[in-house]
């Protein structure tokens, strides 16, 4: 049995040199690469941080504030109450109204800021009555930027209480008291960075005379919310 085996074994191959000496040589090639990869992942989170909190001292150096909106003017350039001849009476006349708002946006910033797509909707008695939208632009620091919004309100058939309503205030108290809802979302402009968006709102009631065609009251309300 003993010759057997020995024989069995002196029969086997025997690896050359030349593949001991490429099994042990790939074992430090693989270290290597483990290791380079280790540092170049190392430098990258370095400079990763290293960024982060340069970024860091600039907000903390701005100090970025919520900017403010604040509706200048309010021009009313028509109103009309038309009766509908299919149901006569005030309680079913159709509203015709332009009015035209000019909006201010204060930026208090060192830098600048992106305004988007900003929403103004009148509102009578919790009813909406129009809706206009504003382009979006970009304002430098430290400037105010006034922007205009022409809302038509074409056609709106008033058959309901607050239809009724509205009518009396035109027709015979010559007093429509209506609200102004301004909503601008902003961002600041800081290396083209994204950041956080500032929500800025502003709430104005207004009075306008249908007789005169002409703003007589108005108070507003600001709002800014992160």
């Amino acid at each position: 049995m003993n010759t057997r085996a020995g024989a069995n074994s002196q029969s086997q191959p025997q690896p050359s040199r030349r593949q001991q000496h490429l099994h042990y040589a790939s074992s430090p090639t693989t270290s290597s690469h483990s290791s380079c990869c280790c540092c170049l992942f190392l430098l990258f989170s370095f400079f990763a941080l290293l960024v982060l909190a340069a970024l860091l001292v600039i907000v903390l150096a701005i100090k970025p504030k919520s900017p403010h909106l604040d509706l200048r003017q309010v021009g009313l350039q028509y109103m009309a109450l038309v009766p509908n001849p299919t149901r006569p009476g005030p309680s079913t006349a159709k509203l015709y109204l332009v009015i035209r708002l000019v909006l201010a946006v204060v930026n208090p910033n060192e830098v600048g800021i992106r305004c988007g797509e900003s929403r103004v909707t009148v509102v009578y008695r919790d009813t909406p009555l129009g809706r206009t939208s504003l382009p979006a632009f970009c304002q430098r620091a430290h400037t105010v930027k006034e922007v205009v919004a022409t809302m038509a309100v074409d056609d709106v058939n008033l058959s309901n209480a607050d239809g009724a309503d509205f009518a009396r205030d035109a027709l015979l108290n010559d007093r429509v008291e209506l609200r102004v809802l301004a909503h601008v979302a902003t961002k600041i402009r800081l290396f083209n960075l994204p950041s956080p968006p500032l929500q800025v709102s502003v709430n104005c009631v207004i009075v306008i005379s249908p007789r005169k065609q002409s703003l007589t009251y108005k108070q507003c309300g600001f709002e800014g919310l992160n």
